[in-house]
């Protein structure tokens, strides 16, 4: 018999939507650069890399920049994306979340978040969730991006837990599919039609009961 010892979540989409600001903050240097932004398109660049998404961006407006200006770009667009996180609190915490991870706290199942995201802490401090964590993985630590595993498995070692005990949540399909990769059990967040590889796949936290939780910490 085994059972899951530890949890990781994905930050964005999963503990607060800062999608929104990615969003504003990427329609704002597409209109700058004279095309537009369509919340389509930010779809697509869920779980990818700031680098990534821009050339995703510059490929769609049909535009090509210099070294430096990509550059200054991609830095002026996390400006901007600051910007709407310094006024973020607590009320950014997405609903059912909380009742999760006090469970979680009043169980001592130790938990983790594995993000790509290089604003991790900043977000983690602003909701006041940082001490939370047993661990932080977030962008700054990683070298590859997801679907590559290593975020979670790097979370994993920092809970002390075997990749098999670990169960992940995630928004992405690129998080889902890094989670199964590395052999972690996956639970989708959003989407049915779009997180359809995941182990099991809710709509929010608010679906989720603490009986579920329970099962899959204890799952043989």
């Amino acid at each position: 018999m085994s059972s899951h010892k530890a949890v990781i979540f994905d930050l964005d989409g999963v503990i607060v939507d800062t999608a929104k600001f990615h969003f504003q903050a990427w329609k704002k240097l597409a209109n700058d650069l004279g095309f537009d932004f369509t919340h389509e398109q930010n779809e697509q660049l869920k779980g990818v890399s700031r680098v990534e998404s821009l050339k995703k961006i510059l490929k769609w407006g049909d535009m090509e920049l210099s070294e430096e200006e990509f550059n200054r770009q991609m830095a002026l667009k996390n400006d901007n994306y600051l910007s709407y996180v310094e006024e973020m609190d607590e009320n950014e915490i997405l609903p059912g979340v909380p009742k999760v991870l006090k469970y979680l706290k009043e169980n001592n199942i130790p938990f983790a978040l594995g993000s790509a995201s290089k604003n991790a802490r900043t977000i983690l401090k602003k909701i006041n969730l940082y001490e939370d964590f047993d661990a932080i993985v977030d962008g700054t630590d990683v070298s590859k991006a997801k679907p590559d595993p290593e975020v979670f498995l790097i979370a994993a070692e920092k809970l002390k837990a075997e990749p098999q005990d670990c169960v992940v949540f995630e928004d992405s399909v690129a998080g889902v599919e890094a989670a199964n990769i590395g052999k972690m059990t996956s639970i989708g967040i959003g989407d049915e039609k779009v997180l359809q590889e995941a182990d099991h796949i809710f709509n929010d936290f608010t679906e989720i009961s603490i009986e579920f939780i329970e099962n899959l910490l204890r799952k043989e």
